[in-house]
């Protein structure tokens, strides 16, 4: 089919409604991509009854900087504490090795993994199956905000 010069659309330049009359045939037509426009007005009721949550916004969101919290399994500090003895970084208090996870840069202790020597762990806060594991292996867990109360 060839495009040709006198199609409805140009041989009614100019005229207000193109041929369709005055009051409403030929609206609602040509979506263009399927926008949905006029939800305020012509399509009111539809949006009340299929689509409530349309305009408006929900829920709150933070504006400031969300604070990630840099966690260790008790298991990865078995490991980290082999690491540190190589390498005479740990302090030693009757038997028992002192490990400060808030100066090594650890905000939090989790329970993933297994304990074999006592340790005396100080954090900022910890899981109860990492507490459990470390007493079970005969150590201690220190939380900093304990501490700071007494």
């Amino acid at each position: 089919m060839v495009p040709h010069k006198l199609r409805k659309v140009r041989k009614m330049r100019g005229s207000r409604t193109h041929g369709y009359g005055v009051v409403g045939q030929h609206r609602k037509t040509g979506t263009k991509g399927h926008r949905k426009v006029g939800r305020h007005k012509g399509g009111w009721t539809y949006t009340v009854k299929y689509e409530p949550n349309y305009f408006g916004k929900r829920g709150f969101t933070p504006r400031g900087v969300k604070q990630e919290v840099s966690a260790i399994n008790v298991g990865e500090l078995e490991e980290l504490i082999s690491k540190l003895s190589r390498e005479q970084r740990l302090e030693k208090k009757g038997g028992r090795v002192i490990v400060d996870l808030g100066g090594l840069g650890y905000d939090k202790l989790l329970g993933m993994g297994r304990m074999t020597q006592p340790v005396l762990v100080k954090v900022d806060s910890c899981s109860e199956t990492a507490v459990k594991k470390v007493e079970e292996a005969g150590g201690q867990v220190l939380r900093e905000t304990e501490e700071k109360e007494t």
